[in-house]
C-alpha cells in the first residue's frame, strides 16, 4: 500500500534505538527522507547508515530536545539540507527517575519535564512553519501506557506522558486549518533495551497483563506510526491510539 509520503521529509526524535529507530526505518522504507535527532550519536549514525544502505536518504544531528536553541538550529539544518519538514515523530524521552514521590530527586523530576514534555513542545514549534507553508503536516507523539494508568515510582515519566495527550489534541485543534494532523499513541510493553534488562520474573508478571501473553516489537509501533504519517490518515487527528495489547483493559 502506497502511503503517499515518498520524498517527504520526516524528522524522528529519539531515532538512535528502540521504537524511534524502528519508526525511522519504516518511514524510510516508505520513501521518506529521514532526519534523525538524538543525543546518542553512535546509535543515530548506525540508523542513518541502515537507511542509506536500503537506498534511502538520512541525516542525523546531535540535539538535546530540551534545549530550544539546539532544536531550532537543528530544524533549520533539516529544512536546508533535506527540504521542508512535513512529518514529525516525537519519540525522544527519558525514564531514569524510578523512585517514590517523597524521595524523588528534584533535578530528575525537572529533567523528565524538560525532555519528555518541553522537548516535544520545542520540536513541534520548530516544525510548524514548514508544515504551514506546505499546507500539509503530520505530527505523531509517542506517549506510554504509563501516561494512562500511572506507574509506581514513575511520577515524572507518567505525568509527562499523560500531558502529551492534551498537548496533541491542542495541536490538532490549532493546526487543522493548515491541513496538519496531530495524534498520539501509547504503547504498552515493547521489546526494547529497557524491557530486556528486566528480571525474568518481572517479565513474566508483565506478560500476564497482555492479552497475547507476549510483548510487542518496535516494528509493531512503527507500522501504526507510518500510517498516521501518511496521506491515508488525512482524516485522523486529535486521536489517542492504544497500542498496549490489552494492558489497559480490566482483568479479573
Amino acid at each position: 500500500m502506497d502511503l503517499g509520503i515518498k520524498d517527504k521529509v520526516a524528522v524522528v526524535t529519539g531515532g538512535a534505538r528502540g521504537i524511534g529507530k524502528a519508526i525511522a526505518l519504516e518511514l524510510a522504507r516508505e520513501g521518506a527522507k529521514v532526519g534523525l535527532l538524538d543525543v546518542f550519536d553512535e546509535g543515530m549514525t548506525q540508523t542513518a547508515k541502515e537507511i542509506e544502505e536500503m537506498g534511502g536518504t538520512a541525516l542525523g544531528l546531535h540535539c538535546d530536545v530540551g534545549d530550544v536553541e539546539q532544536v531550532n538550529a537543528t530544524f533549520q539544518r533539516f529544512n536546508a539540507d533535506l527540504g521542508p519538514v512535513a512529518i514529525l515523530v516525537n519519540g525522544a524521552a527519558v525514564l531514569d527517575n524510578v523512585s517514590k514521590i517523597e524521595i524523588m530527586d528534584q533535578k530528575r523530576w525537572e529533567r523528565d519535564l524538560r525532555v519528555n514534555l518541553t522537548g516535544v513542545f520545542n520540536c513541534v514549534r520548530a516544525a510548524l512553519p514548514s508544515m504551514q507553508q506546505l499546507a500539509w503536516g503530520r505530527i505523531v507523539s509517542i506517549s506510554s501506557v504509563a501516561g494512562v494508568l500511572g506507574g509506581f515510582g514513575q511520577a515524572g515519566y507518567s505525568a509527562t506522558k499523560s500531558a502529551l495527550l492534551g498537548l496533541s489534541k491542542t495541536i490538532a485543534l490549532e493546526q487543522g486549518r493548515y491541513n496538519i494532523t496531530s495524534n498520539v499513541i501509547y504503547p504498552g510493553i515493547i521489546a526494547t533495551e529497557m524491557f530486556q534488562f528486566m528480571r525474568d520474573d518481572m517479565k513474566d508478571r508483565i506478560r500476564k497483563r497482555i492479552v497475547f501473553r507476549q510483548e510487542g516489537q518496535p516494528v509493531d509501533v512503527a507500522w501504526v506510526v507510518a500510517f498516521l504519517c501518511s496521506e491515508k490518515a488525512r482524516y485522523v487527528t486529535g486521536a489517542e491510539l492504544d497500542l498496549s495489547a490489552g494492558i489497559t483493559l480490566f482483568t479479573f
